[in-house]
């Protein structure tokens, strides 16, 4: 059975990673801006449409941390990246009103971008192709490391002549909670067409869950599970079939340590949680990545890579180690970086890609992750960069993920209209919010906002057995606003004025 499984999960990932050579997730920018344009500072752009990465030396002139997320069209071509503090279009311009994303008192005092890995993700909107919604957080107090906020913003990319702008939902808050530091991560629902969006509370074992639909984003969900959780540097990361989560994290003075879960990609469950410790090295690495096939999970601690086997009946003994940093130093500009192992990431070449730990321009590669052992033969220092680099990797979801054929809520589709419900508004006019009343139904609904044009601005996920819905307008324009609900049961109707 393990033999049919693994023939089957690789079969899988070279279908993914032939459809990833389209482009999506093939670009990968790093590097400091060109505040003087001369080497070894300046963009480095690695770019895996060919299916080898080809790297260029890129005079963008954006500052590009750890914080960092892109998006290519299918064929390869640059959409628009961000660095945590700004979104830029593929002119490499601030995004018309993309400026001043995740406001902190933080931009005012580190200028190279937000500093925080995983601490945005694009995911596109799973039925509208130029829209995008990005998922971001921030660094709220530098010397603690917490996060207060996960927001959204929408990027249409219609706008702008075609250089996309950012609609009126900036900024918007989806969690107002202490949360672990970046590590968003996210997963496509078994359907196929539904995205599972994660990140955690911090100093406590909750999971906050979001599911993201034709018809907006739901609610956050929570499930407890697992080790408390303290702040830290670390990773969390979908495996790329999307059946296993892990998490890593360095304490900065004891030993760090990993938690391993198995995930349902239908209910967005969590189990089997599993907690691993990770013995400190020099510093702290705290990266996790999965080999293609899921049956290896690889852990960074800057000076040593383990590897453990995830079909092994004792995950936590069967950790090797698979490189020990060979002390390589880079001596550009006298800096004497050591060239270490910190964060991961699985590349559209099947090969996962390791960050130094330091201002340095080399990556360390695994390169055949899908084999036991030494057998994955880790290459220290094996990609060498034109221009010095912050440690930057995308945060990429694997976007070519499909359905699993166990689950299907595509019931959205499938809407009828039906018998006509009463749907009642308060607080109308308004100029902000207004609130809608409507009969209790066993279904999830959707609410659709229309302009006077005709044109559906707004759509909203109706919880099922809710009677009521509040909804913020505080952003449109002066104006008469149709609102339409639907259940496979019914629909009803209203309008809305909006006031200055």
């Amino acid at each position: 059975m393990k033999k049919i499984r693994n023939i089957i999960l690789m079969v899988a990932l070279f279908n993914s990673i032939a459809t990833a050579q389209q482009g999506i997730n093939n670009l990968w920018i790093e590097g400091y801006g060109n505040d003087s344009v001369v080497l070894p500072f300046g963009n480095t752009d690695i770019d895996f449409f060919n299916g080898n990465p080809t790297i260029t030396y890129n005079i963008r002139g954006q500052h590009l941390a750890h914080t960092h997320c892109n998006i290519s069209d299918s064929l390869g071509n640059l959409k628009f990246y961000t660095n945590g503090y700004d979104i830029f279009d593929a002119s490499d311009s601030v995004m018309l009103n993309g400026d001043s994303i995740s406001p902190s008192s933080k931009q005012n005092v580190f200028p190279y971008g937000l500093d925080v890995p995983q601490a945005n993700l694009v995911i596109p909107n799973p039925t509208e192709n130029n829209k995008y919604y990005l998922f971001h957080s921030t660094n709220d107090a530098w010397a603690y490391r917490y996060c207060l906020n996960l927001m959204y913003s929408e990027i249409d990319m219609t706008l702008n002549n075609g250089l996309g702008a950012v609609t009126a939902n900036k900024n918007v808050i989806l969690i107002n909670d202490s949360l672990n530091l970046g590590k968003i991560a996210a997963c496509k629902h078994g359907n196929g067409r539904d995205w599972w969006v994660i990140c955690m509370r911090s100093y406590s074992n909750i999971f906050y869950k979001l599911l993201v639909t034709p018809y907006g984003i739901s609610a956050p969900d929570t499930q407890a599970i697992g080790q408390i959780r303290k702040q830290g540097w670390g990773e969390l990361k979908f495996s790329s079939g999307g059946t296993k989560l892990g998490y890593a994290q360095a304490d900065y003075v004891t030993n760090g340590h990993i938690e391993l879960f198995d995930f349902d990609r239908c209910s967005g469950l969590l189990s089997n949680a599993q907690h691993i410790i990770i013995p400190q090295g020099l510093s702290f690495g705290a990266g996790i990545e999965f080999s293609p096939n899921e049956s290896l999970a690889y852990v960074t601690n800057a000076d040593s890579i383990y590897q453990f086997d995830l079909y092994s009946t004792d995950i936590s003994n069967s950790r090797i180690i698979v490189s020990v940093s060979d002390g390589y130093i880079d001596t550009i500009m006298n800096t004497n970086f050591l060239v270490g192992f910190m964060n991961t990431k699985l590349a559209p070449d099947g090969k996962i890609y390791i960050t130094s730990g330091n201002s340095t321009h080399y990556m360390s590669v695994i390169d055949q992750p899908d084999s036991p052992g030494l057998a994955c033969n880790v290459m220290q220092h094996a990609l060498q960069l034109p221009a010095l680099y912050f440690n930057t990797l995308p945060n990429h979801p694997n976007y070519f993920l499909g359905a699993n054929g166990l689950c299907n809520n595509l019931s959205y589709e499938s809407l009828e209209s039906g018998k006509v419900k009463k749907v009642t508004v308060f607080n109308n006019p308004t100029h902000d919010k207004f609130t809608l009343w409507f009969p209790v139904d066993k279904d999830v609904g959707v609410l659709e906002i229309y302009d006077v044009n005709g044109a559906c601005i707004r759509t909203e996920r109706v919880s099922q057995w809710s009677q009521y819905k509040t909804v913020d307008i505080s952003l449109f324009a002066e104006g008469v606003y149709f609102c339409k609900m639907r259940w496979r049961s019914g629909e009803g109707s209203c309008n809305v004025v909006r006031l200055e």
